[in-house]
């Protein structure tokens, strides 16, 4: 392993010691995991779980139905998440993506090569790469890391990444310098959201903090 994957192991380790599993992501099903990734983009987690529970109350965590579905009566059932109607159109439009490729079985996506399957999710309206690794990692079992504004906060802090690195080169950081194992991009993401809520915030609460011991810059970012 390089120098930089142990130090990422070890980051990994001090925050699964201190926090404990994150047990992610919080759906039931794949597709519900899909419609979760969609609909959480800039929103509160608790008014995804609200837009999910309206869903599932009308029978529409399938989508199929969210494909015949109005766009106006989808985006009335998903209002809680804000920019319901953006929302909607970008729920619609994984529909008949997964109609077109996949006639509507998400199972069927875990047979396809991940970078195939990657570049097609990107090429769907609203799908963004967050939202399509988070779709490829946790709906699919496929070894690609999320990243996140959290992600990106600890790994410059803890001087692991430049402040003007974007997705693609923080993504690059965790495959190329770790194993490509699912269980462990699962749990280490999972774990940087948690750190990051709870302490690496914009103004850094670096004291009781898992990381607190590392090599780090609490005034950057």
């Amino acid at each position: 392993m390089t120098p930089t994957g142990k130090k990422l192991m070890e980051l990994y380790h001090a925050l699964l010691n201190h926090l404990g599993p994150q047990h992610w992501w919080p759906a039931k099903t794949p597709t519900e995991t899909i419609i979760g990734a969609i609909l959480v983009q800039h929103a509160a987690w608790k008014n995804v779980e609200r837009a999910i529970d309206s869903l599932r109350g009308q029978r529409l965590l399938d989508f199929r139905a969210i494909d015949r579905l109005d766009e106006s009566a989808l985006a009335g059932t998903i209002r809680s998440v804000g920019t319901a109607k953006v929302k909607a159109r970008r729920l619609k439009a994984f529909a008949h993506w997964l109609d077109e490729t996949y006639q509507f079985d998400p199972d069927f996506m875990t047979r396809t090569p991940l970078s195939t399957l990657r570049e097609s999710l990107l090429s769907i309206s609203g799908i963004g790469p967050e939202t399509a690794d988070c779709i490829l990692l946790y709906a699919c079992g496929k070894p690609t890391f999320v990243v996140d504004a959290y992600t990106h906060r600890v790994m410059v802090r803890h001087r692991l990444a430049a402040p003007d690195w974007g997705y693609d080169e923080l993504k690059e950081l965790f495959e190329s310098n770790l194993p490509a194992d699912v269980d462990l991009f699962n749990e280490y993401h999972a774990l940087l959201v948690a750190v990051g809520k709870k302490h690496c915030r914009k103004s850094a609460l670096c004291t009781d903090c898992p990381l607190e011991h590392f090599d780090h810059d609490s005034d950057t970012m």
